[in-house]
């Protein structure tokens, strides 16, 4: 019998509850990048290993999320849940207690794997059980969920460990995963039957090289620069190894055989540019979080406090407005909300190009512009999502909520890597001297790729929001 949508207390706890497992693991990312120099110190270890607490949380995301669509035709909604909470509660309480690096870089390996399962879990559970009439604003509530997470996570860190020490980032989180663990257990309903689902191991491999290629590669360009024979190699290994997962996908899913996620997704156009949109947006968030604060420091020449301090009231107004956007898709349709966020996207990271040549903005100024570049991602991202996911049948859902959620994670990392890439590369040319001076002219040109990339993302939406729908 086929489930009956209704929005009640007991879905919105259950999104909510899932949602926790996702908001803490970008609130620990988040808030413990403030503590690198502290860990270094206590544990004896350099840039290059302390990154590594960054580096691992991506790779067990590329690894996970992908399997997630499988998962969700394989085993029970609440099943999955709380095994995903087990793995991010161990992790939590590895990190809390760690005497060493090691385990505190494997409690940060069971925390990816808990968020890995957790984030497309979350968006499952809205898309199979949320109304129709109520999708967007549930989407939207999701989205609020993880976007407070990097409003909070730096000035948190900040303050805990300067207050209270490191470990109580994870220790303050335990009781509210406790909270999660009890609600998700008590809440979450299963709406579509499951049952037995080969596993391709061996496109899972493939697809997981392919990806770690790309995050090492990404992570190597920031200190050798992307024409270092190694990243080019790990370029090239990354291009291979996908293009051997896409053909080995296609021809098995001809034959009827088991796939990791359908390429069907693919086929539809609406999905497709929907995806790119939100790729596009990633990268730009994640640039623009290295950038300003960067450029805040070593221009205006700011404290780390100061310049940390730029992004929060943007984050927050962002977080704040998603559920709102969602109500707007329900009740205006996709095309107002998306079109004014890009717009407003757009715009912003033109203010920044614009502004970027001269010291004179100041913090305030900053904050003004990243505000804009938040409101129009709060009004698009989740509206995005919802859209593009409504190109696909409900059976094809969890592979897109799959694709989404690994593609985001990927094309983060690549945006920072990229415009730290352009930064240090114009400080390189400097030789040293006029540290301010080659940081503008950088920044400078950071800024005037993410305005093609942002202009690329309101191409992919008008091409998506023009598209035909085939379900």
């Amino acid at each position: 019998m086929e489930y009956e949508r209704r929005l009640d207390v007991r879905l919105v706890l259950s999104v909510v509850a899932a949602g926790i497992m996702s908001f803490s693991g970008v609130v620990v990312e988040t808030a413990m990048n403030v503590t690198f120099p502290t860990l270094m110190a206590e544990f004896h270890v350099g840039t290059s290993t302390v990154q590594w607490m960054t580096t691992s949380y991506l790779l067990v995301l590329a690894a996970i999320v992908p399997t997630s669509a499988w998962m969700s035709r394989r085993f029970p909604t609440r099943r999955v849940f709380l095994v995903a909470m087990v793995f991010y509660i161990s992790g939590i309480a590895c990190g809390a207690c760690a005497q060493s690096f090691p385990m505190l870089l494997c409690g940060r390996i069971l925390e990816g794997c808990g968020t890995g399962i957790a984030l497309p879990l979350m968006f499952n559970i809205i898309q199979e059980q949320a109304p129709l009439q109520n999708m967007g604003t549930m989407m939207g509530v999701g989205s609020f969920v993880t976007a407070m997470a990097p409003a909070i996570g730096p000035s948190l860190g900040g303050w805990v460990a300067e207050n209270l020490g490191w470990r109580w980032i994870f220790i303050g989180l335990l009781p509210v995963l406790a909270v999660a663990l009890v609600m998700g257990a008590t809440t979450i309903r299963q709406s579509h039957q499951t049952g037995p689902a080969p596993f391709d191991v061996a496109g899972w491999v493939t697809l997981v090289a392919s990806f770690a290629s790309l995050v090492f590669a990404t992570s190597g360009a920031g200190e050798r620069g992307w024409d270092s024979p190694d990243v080019i190699a790990l370029l090239v290994a990354f291009v291979v190894l996908l293009a051997l997962f896409l053909r080995r996908t296609r021809e098995r899913a001809r034959d009827g055989r088991a796939v990791l996620v359908s390429p069907n997704v693919f086929s539809r156009r609406g999905f497709s540019l929907s995806v790119l949109a939100l790729v596009l947006v990633q990268f730009c968030v994640l640039g623009l979080s290295f950038l300003l604060p960067n450029y805040s420091q070593l221009v205006m020449g700011h404290g780390a406090t100061e310049a940390g301090s730029i992004l929060l009231p943007g984050c927050v107004v962002g977080a704040l407005l998603a559920p709102l956007s969602g109500k707007m898709l329900d009740t205006l349709g996709a095309r107002p909300p998306i079109l004014v966020g890009s717009l407003c996207m757009l715009a912003a990271n033109v203010l920044f190009l614009v502004t970027a040549g001269g010291a004179g903005l100041q913090t305030a100024g900053a904050m003004g512009i990243y505000v804009l570049f938040a409101f129009g991602q709060g009004l698009s991202i989740g509206n995005t999502m919802t859209n593009g996911l409504s190109f696909l049948p409900g059976s094809e859902r969890p592979d897109g909520n799959a694709v989404i959620n690994t593609l985001q994670q990927l094309s983060g990392a690549v945006g920072t890597s990229v415009v730290t890439t352009i930064v240090q590369a114009s400080q390189s040319a400097a030789g040293g001297s006029q540290l301010s001076a080659s940081t503008m002219a950088g920044t400078g040109n950071a800024y005037l790729v993410l305005v093609v990339v942002a202009a690329g993302v309101l191409v992919s939406q008008l091409g998506a929001l023009s598209s035909p729908r085939k379900v």
